[in-house]
């Protein structure tokens, strides 16, 4: 087994069970493996746990870029709404439920969450800026405006309150 064979077999446990119960032992049943061999593999939970919240990452954008389709998005809002149909489909809670429970831990303070989030906005930012229309006069503060509206939508169809989000949108001509 290597690296490679491992995390989307990680990737599967935790999208399923959260990161919560996440120890190593229940992670290395999910793959397969030893937990001793978890860690010959990644060094430690702390670098496993970074890994699969990355390869994570590029599997949601992977999905995203699925929403985005062939022809590019002509306005900031084609692209925000894009985003958002794909993020209500059923195959993207499970993402979503991670994404929840990784703030939730970050606005705790636990260990390795603020980092973790952290890691995903930038690679999330970063993703955003390539989806931005061409002629955008400003890519980058473009991506953060869309980023903010995004996250806050999602934030509260996750606490119930879709409709909030999508009245705000209307309202602002998103």
């Amino acid at each position: 087994m290597s690296r490679e064979t491992l995390l989307p077999r990680l990737a599967a446990h935790v999208l399923e069970h959260g990161l919560a119960g996440a120890s190593l032992r229940p992670l290395a049943r999910a793959a397969g493996t030893s937990d001793r061999m978890l860690i010959y593999h990644f060094g430690s939970k702390a670098e496993l746990v970074a890994d699969l919240l990355a390869f994570l990452a590029e599997r949601y954008a992977a999905a995203l870029d699925g929403a985005m389709g062939d022809t590019p998005a002509a306005t900031r809002q084609e692209v925000a709404a894009r985003i958002l149909a794909r993020a209500r489909e059923e195959a993207m809670q499970p993402f979503m439920a991670l994404w929840w429970e990784i703030v939730a831990g970050a606005a705790r303070d636990l260990p390795g969450y603020r980092e973790a989030a952290g890691a995903v906005m930038d690679r999330m930012l970063q993703w955003l800026e390539r989806q931005m229309p061409a002629g955008d006069p400003d890519p980058e503060g473009g991506a953060r405006y869309l980023l903010t509206l995004i996250e806050g939508a999602m934030m509260l169809a996750a606490v119930g309150r879709p409709g909030f989000a999508r009245e705000g949108l209307n309202a602002s001509g998103l």
